[in-house]
């Protein structure tokens, strides 16, 4: 038994991102070298990149996330830690402060190795944060110069361990061995290029060795290198985790062992969000420090399990140790990645994800890929995944999407014939998924856990029964008894088609001797008498890949909509934001991952899912993929860093099998000013440069880039095709233009402006045609000097020919009279901040430089990113919002 040494709690574990005070908006930080499948067949070449980006996309954003694949060799950097004066580093990199000063720190490994982690910034000027309106910024490919460097204060050492029952013990490493193995522990005065334990080249802050051991005794038990442990926390907390890495007497006569943190799921970004993720699993980190000897509690079994394990394996495996790990959890973009499939731990040999490539089954590079794209709009996203995947050889097709609005789903049809479009709810198609899987098990096209369709049975003598009579059951509307013969079932759907508030599975039927106009939705269970032809509809869809089914889908993409969480909202639910419905389509799109099980999943949406009630969303998220076992990352982009003339910044989530590799995000193409603020907490999650030394990036593109070389059209412009009357004038002019056919397109589609009514018009032509131009420019108003605008007591109000006043009271008081969007005219060298799916210029800087009107839906299009042979269908208004 161990005796009853009562011992010194380690310091609560911090988060590095939480001693940040500034913004490192510019940092790339890349995964650190992990072994992963040989044979994925999406990824053609990771892209090493450091901080992230999407809700409504655009489709030039998705095609840089997939098809930019060159690696850039950055090292992480990582936080500074100092030794406290009563020990040494605790876990200091952790990757994001507790939710408040009083909440229960992350539990990781030392008992309290008193620690101070110093903040990576000392003092930052007030503008260092930089608003979204605010003139200055932050460019993504240049790096703010910030202070960041630590105290220098040199801490105390702990005191030497005087308890004989905390011992190194046994001989100590051979000298030559123990300076080959830890080099960085006797080279004082010099790094030798050689980063410390916590990332730091300062050799004053590293612990000297004077030798080394390979075993202690804490307790009574025996430690040998590479044991797992539980290390003292602070009263009340969870003991830390951790993996023991080193043994050593520092020069002064210290004993310290070298910890290697593991994560539960609440110490990493996911915080509170645990509740999908078994709490026995925990997740290896790359955050190492050294404590004394006494923290050490009590060992602990912790095991590895690999990706290519089986189901058996990992359940056997739960059952027979006290903790299990299956992923690493790196701070850059918090990032959880699978281990490798060769770690060395015990797999079944019947796994089913082989680590070797069968000769007969070698994955074809050319293979088609298939996407789902959900709440796809009019296929921004898809669209721009889809063409920079085959940019880069890898043949990725839209073969599903679903979206709500009408209009867009008409004008995804249009543009990609190839795709079924649904135009329904994500939540009834994910209903429709799961009744199809029935309906297939019943048709005997697939085997499965669940069971055949309870109103489909499909049976030789039922067949026998519908030759004899092919007859459907009587519709109920004819008073005369009439019977409608089922000739063809047309279409199904999971809903309430007939509008009568009976939701379940409807088929569209044609009627024999009727045509199309009479056709009608029956549910299922009125169809009970023609099962033959429900099977052979199925059968048919199922050839054709009608459907998806668990396994068919390579990638999910989408962006769920979350208006719960918009600044527009005012009864926002800042404590539990999945209460509020606005933002159940989160829920509904992580259960369509989880039921269709893809193997890679792309979210994106505005940056409030990390702004927001601290993050909810996006923590919540995180935990969704990792709790049904996906490798996960959260970045964020700007549009403009990749060659867009819009800033757009958004917030994108990668998940993957865990067979699979995590594609990376591409790194800043262009120049950008960074707008807006990004919480301190997720600063390290936008992906930027690490050093912008020597790095030559393209010149940002403004407005003129993209639109100087388009016709010009009147505010009542009638057309939605027109030639084109000049060259290009940009490269993104020229790469616009190109058709499908990789020729200039000749016609130019849906060129043609909201049509303002005349007292908007009026007013617009009123605006002078020059920069920053607005309705602070119309005759009667006055700028005072803390830039709100008022009545100018001395110029009568002018009226409009309809008698209305020129300006409107509502630009006046627009966000308490400061902001100067009403009426404002967009300039050439401008980089628009974020397209708006609302064409009026009431409180939007949407009019175009010279002429009297507002951008076109052609010209909001390529601002997007859409390629000019793109065309859209629907009213004028619904064109805006297709993005």
């Amino acid at each position: 038994m161990p005796s009853k040494r009562k011992a010194s709690p380690a310091t609560k574990p911090e988060s590095s991102s939480g001693s940040r005070k500034s913004k490192r908006l510019v940092v790339e930080r890349p995964d650190p070298v992990v072994a992963q499948p040989s044979d994925s067949d999406f990824e053609p070449e990771p892209v090493l990149s450091s901080k992230k980006k999407s809700t409504r996309r655009t489709t030039a954003e998705s095609s840089v996330v997939a098809c930019q694949s060159e690696s850039n060799d950055k090292k992480l950097k990582k936080p500074t830690v100092e030794k406290a004066e009563s020990g040494v580093a605790s876990p200091a990199d952790r990757d994001f402060v507790s939710e408040s000063d009083s909440a229960t720190p992350s539990k990781k490994s030392t008992r309290r190795a008193a620690v101070k982690v110093e903040p990576l910034v000392d003092s930052v000027a007030e503008s260092d944060f930089v608003e979204e309106e605010e003139v200055g910024g932050m460019e993504l490919g240049s790096l703010k110069s910030l202070s960041i460097s630590p105290s220098k204060r040199k801490p105390k050492r702990a005191e030497k361990v005087k308890d004989e029952e905390c011992v190194l013990a046994g001989d100590p490493v051979p000298d030559a061995e123990a300076r080959l193995k830890w080099p960085h522990r006797y080279n004082k005065g010099k790094t030798n290029g050689t980063k410390s334990l916590n990332g730091q080249d300062d050799p004053d802050q590293l612990i000297q060795a004077k030798c080394h051991f390979s075993r202690a005794d804490v307790d009574g038990q025996i430690y040998y290198l590479e044991d797992d442990a539980h290390v003292k926390a602070a009263d009340g907390e969870d003991d830390y985790i951790c993996k023991i890495v080193e043994f050593f007497e520092a020069v002064d006569g210290v004993q310290y062992f070298t910890a290697q943190w593991f994560y539960r799921a609440k110490d990493t970004v996911i915080k509170s969000h645990d509740q999908f993720i078994d709490k026995k699993r925990v997740f290896l980190s790359e955050i190492k420090d050294d404590n004394p000897l006494d923290c050490l509690v009590t060992k602990l079994k912790i095991v590895p399990v690999p990706s290519n394990a089986t189901s058996q394996f990992k359940e056997n495996v739960k059952s027979n140790c006290d903790f299990y790990y299956d992923m690493k959890y790196l701070l850059p973009y918090s990032s959880f990645i699978s281990l490798p499939p060769d770690t060395t731990s015990p797999v079944s040999s019947s796994s089913t994800i082989s680590s070797d490539i069968d000769a007969g089954e070698v994955k074809e590079h050319n293979l088609e890929k298939k996407l789902l794209d959900l709440y796809s709009g009019c296929g921004a996203m898809s669209t721009g995944l889809c063409l920079g995947a085959n940019s880069k050889g890898v043949k990725l097709v839209t073969k599903w999407a679903v979206d709500l609005n009408k209009h867009a789903c008409d004008s995804l049809r249009l543009n990609h014939p190839e795709t079924q479009v649904r135009n329904e709810y994500a939540s009834d198609f994910l209903s429709l998924l799961k009744e199809w899987v029935q309906l297939c098990v019943s048709c005997s096209l697939i085997k499965g856990s669940v069971p055949p369709h309870p109103h489909l049975k499909v049976t030789d003598e039922v067949d026998e029964d519908e030759e004899n009579d092919d007859v459907g059951e009587d519709s109920g509307d004819d008073k005369e008894g009439e019977i409608f013969e089922v000739e063809e079932l047309l279409e199904v759907c999971y809903g309430d088609p007939k509008e009568n508030n009976k939701p379940g599975l409807y088929f569209k039927v044609r009627w024999r001797g009727y045509g199309p106009e009479e056709d009608t939705w029956e549910p299922i269970d009125g169809l009970s008498d023609c099962p033959k032809k429900i099977n052979e509809f199925v059968v048919k869809g199922f050839k054709a890949n009608l459907l998806p089914l668990p396994g068919d889908v390579d990638v999910v993409c989408g962006g769920p909509p979350c208006q719960g969480i918009s600044g527009f909202n005012r009864f926002r639910n800042k404590e539990n934001p999945m209460q509020d419905p606005k933002n159940k389509q989160l829920d509904v799109y992580m259960d369509i991952v989880d039921f269709l099980k893809p193997r890679f999943v792309l979210m994106e949406n505005v940056v409030d899912l990390v702004k927001f009630s601290n993050g909810f969303l996006g923590r919540y998220a995180l935990s969704r993929l990792v709790g049904m076992n996906y490798q996960a990352r959260m970045g964020m982009m700007a549009a403009g860093a990749y060659g867009l003339p819009q800033f757009r910044m958004r917030v994108f989530m990668f998940g993957a099998l865990s067979s699979e590799k995590l594609p990376q995000y591409p790194l800043p193409t262009h120049k950008v000013i960074v707008r807006g603020v990004i919480p301190v907490e997720f600063e390290s999650n936008t992906v930027a440069y690490d050093s912008v030394r020597d790095l030559e990036l393209k010149k940002e593109l403004f407005l003129g880039d993209a639109l100087s070389d388009l016709p010009l059209v009147e505010n009542n412009e009638p057309r939605d095709e027109m030639p084109y009357t000049d060259e290009p004038k940009s490269d993104f002019q020229h790469f616009i233009r190109m058709g499908r056919d990789g020729l200039l397109g000749s016609v130019l589609y849906d060129h043609r402006p909201l049509q303002l009514n005349e007292d908007d018009h009026q007013r617009v032509c009123q605006i002078p045609k020059r920069k920053g131009a607005n309705f602070r420019d119309l005759p009667g108003v006055r700028v005072r000097p803390d830039n709100k605008v008022e009545w100018d007591p001395d110029v009568e109000r002018v009226k409009l020919p309809s008698g209305k006043p020129l300006v409107p009271d509502y630009a006046m008081s627009f966000v308490g009279g400061s902001s100067s969007k009403p009426f404002g005219r967009l300039w050439w060298d401008e980089t628009v901040p974020t397209v708006v799916t609302r064409a009026e210029p009431h409180n939007q800087t949407i009019v175009h430089p010279l002429q009297d009107r507002v951008l076109t839906i052609r010209e909001n299009a390529r601002l997007q990113g859409f390629p000019d042979y793109y065309k859209l269908i629907g009213p004028i208004k619904e064109r805006y919002c297709y993005d």
